[in-house]
């Protein structure tokens, strides 16, 4: 009987534990670099208001059509739910809800991750396959304080004006579809909005969901681009991871922030 088999798979898999725990271990090293640096960072501000005009940019247009669409479909399936139960008036109510709890902030960052966070990583990666950052470091100039930490506030502060646009964006659309289109009414769809939504435990939580994903989908871009292979077909492969792990990470978190926020 064969017994160095099984123990060659158990090594492996060890290996690849160990391999991934390093992984993690030296990705908190840098988030934590890149927060002592956040004061230094902020002083400077041209640099992140420049990365929040990039950022910006490359994701204002699929975000604003999105919710405005989010908000045509939310009109619809709304009305004919609440029709049921009579409760049409409140239609006001339901879509925003919608928007400012949940699918504002997720599906911003979602698409965030794959516009603006791929364009992070590619941006970086190429730096470090055409090695400009090894000419920084050779000059003296810290890469990551020059580079990184500008893009990382960039993306937090960029991530909550985005989610404001499709939240408001996607009301409109909730607007022109139930009021517009179907007839509901308008003083209603207004007034049962303003009365039913919350500043500070709706408004306030979806702000707060879009923060903590603008710094967990902004580090993963980051991140992913600063450990690439100095490849193309590296910087292709960490592309595609940045889109794989920063959109499971969006939805755990939102499960996590979810149960805390509305179970306290």
């Amino acid at each position: 009987m064969n017994t160095s088999k099984p123990w060659a798979l158990l090594a492996q898999l060890g290996f690849g534990i160990r391999r991934k725990l390093a992984d993690v271990g030296h990705a908190c090293r840098l988030f934590a670099h890149l927060l002592t640096l956040s004061p230094v960072t902020l002083k400077r501000f041209g640099l992140v208001r420049d990365q929040i005009f990039f950022l910006g940019n490359y994701s204002l247009a699929i975000i604003a059509v999105s919710g405005l669409f989010v908000g045509f479909v939310l009109g619809l399936q709304g009305y004919y739910t609440l029709q049921r139960y009579g409760s049409a008036e409140a239609l006001g109510l339901l879509v925003a809800l919608s928007l400012v709890r949940e699918l504002g902030p997720v599906v911003t960052a979602l698409l965030f991750a794959g516009r603006a966070g791929t364009a992070l990583t590619a941006e970086i990666g190429l730096m470090k396959a055409g090695e400009q950052l090894s000419a920084m470091e050779m000059m003296a100039v810290d890469p990551v304080r020059r580079i990184l930490a500008p893009r990382l506030w960039g993306g937090i502060i960029a991530m909550p004006l985005l989610a404001a646009v499709f939240s408001a964006v996607g009301i409109l659309g909730g607007w022109l579809v139930g009021v517009v289109m179907i007839g509901v009414d308008e003083g209603s769809f207004w007034s049962q909005m303003q009365g039913g939504v919350d500043v500070w435990r709706d408004v306030g939580n979806g702000i707060l969901k879009s923060v903590v994903f603008g710094v967990t989908v902004t580090f993963v871009a980051l991140y992913q681009g600063f450990e690439a292979q100095a490849t193309p077909e590296g910087v292709s492969r960490a592309t595609t991871r940045t889109v794989v792990q920063a959109s499971l990470a969006v939805l755990g978190l939102d499960f996590v922030l979810t149960a805390l926020m509305f179970s306290l």
